[in-house]
């Protein structure tokens, strides 16, 4: 049967074995920081992009309703001279 001294590790092995349950924890803890740090940045990114759309999709809409508002001033300006022009058509209908 072992003696009391062959059954407990050696001061040495235990230290080794300590330090590999701290390392292996440290490691651990490094690993969610760089991944909690790294979060933050891809929500910025992810921020900024979206504002460019939004500035981009802006810009669009505002240059739309510019050209909405030329095509209805046209389409205004052509039914007036469409009306006139069937009120000349009618009078000289009319007329003959």
């Amino acid at each position: 049967m072992p003696s009391d001294d062959e059954l407990a590790p050696d001061p040495v092995t235990a230290a080794l074995q300590r330090l590999d349950a701290v390392l292996s924890r440290l490691e651990a803890t490094v690993t969610r920081r760089l991944e909690a740090e790294a979060a933050p940045d891809d929500r910025d990114a992810e921020l900024a992009l979206l504002g460019e759309d939004r500035s981009r999709l802006a810009a669009a809409l505002d240059a739309a309703s510019a050209r909405l508002a030329q095509v209805e001033a046209t389409s205004g300006e052509v039914g007036h001279r469409l009306d006139r022009a069937i009120a000349a058509v009618s009078g000289v209908l009319e007329r003959h």
